[in-house]
């Protein structure tokens, strides 16, 4: 389990291929100062479980499957990657209950620079729309963020935005971003259980009947 709150920036320096996925070599000289062999590190939001490591870079391997719906199928040597290790266990839970498994991706819709604040705004794909709300959470390449704006109900196209203070876009990859580029998208734990559990009472209400 991971909390969104990034640890440092890496950077990927080696894609190799691995079966029908990819084993990434990334270097991040603070996550791989102390690797264990089989932990788990989120890197832009996925989880990866790690397979070897030096002094400053680790290796881990990214299945077909998580290719598939993450933004790290467009990743090559030289991207920047959002580095968060596992939290340990009694370790403050700085930002928000984050698995590191990615529902999908969206889209940088419009960027909106301030003096000290930067705004963001994300496409939503249409089954995820119903699980953000204003004030919630979400995690966006792995960045533990607070929901500061989302489309109505009834648009054709949902999207949401983000806020991101000096210090994010300072410590995350999310500064640099600009319109076009696609972003790791993992929405709320509790959110998708409530989906879940409503999905079969709806069910179990109908059959009733």
């Amino acid at each position: 389990m991971f909390t969104g709150i990034i640890e440092e920036i890496g950077e990927i320096t080696a894609i190799a291929p691995a079966g029908d996925g990819w084993r990434l070599t990334v270097r991040a000289p603070k996550a791989a100062h102390d690797p264990v062999h089989g932990e788990s590190i989120a890197v832009s939001g996925v989880c990866l479980t790690v397979v070897g490591s030096t002094l400053d870079t680790f290796d881990a391997d990214v299945m077909k499957q998580t290719l598939d719906v993450s933004a790290l199928a467009a990743a090559s040597v030289g991207t920047r990657v959002n580095i968060e290790k596992a939290m340990p266990v009694g370790a403050r839970l700085g930002g928000h209950i984050v698995q590191g498994h990615v529902d999908g991706t969206g889209e940088v819709l419009d960027v909106r620079p301030g003096a000290e604040w930067s705004v963001l705004r994300i496409s939503l794909p249409a089954d995820l729309a119903p699980l953000v709300v204003d004030k919630g959470s979400i995690a966006v390449d792995g960045t533990s963020l607070t929901v500061s704006a989302v489309s109505d109900a009834a648009a054709d196209h949902a999207w949401f935005e983000i806020s991101l203070i000096p210090e994010t876009l300072v410590a995350t990859t999310l500064g640099s971003r600009s319109v076009g580029d696609r972003v790791n998208l993992e929405t709320d734990i509790l959110a998708r259980h409530v989906e879940r559990l409503l999905a079969f009472r709806a069910v179990s209400e109908g059959g009733s009947r």
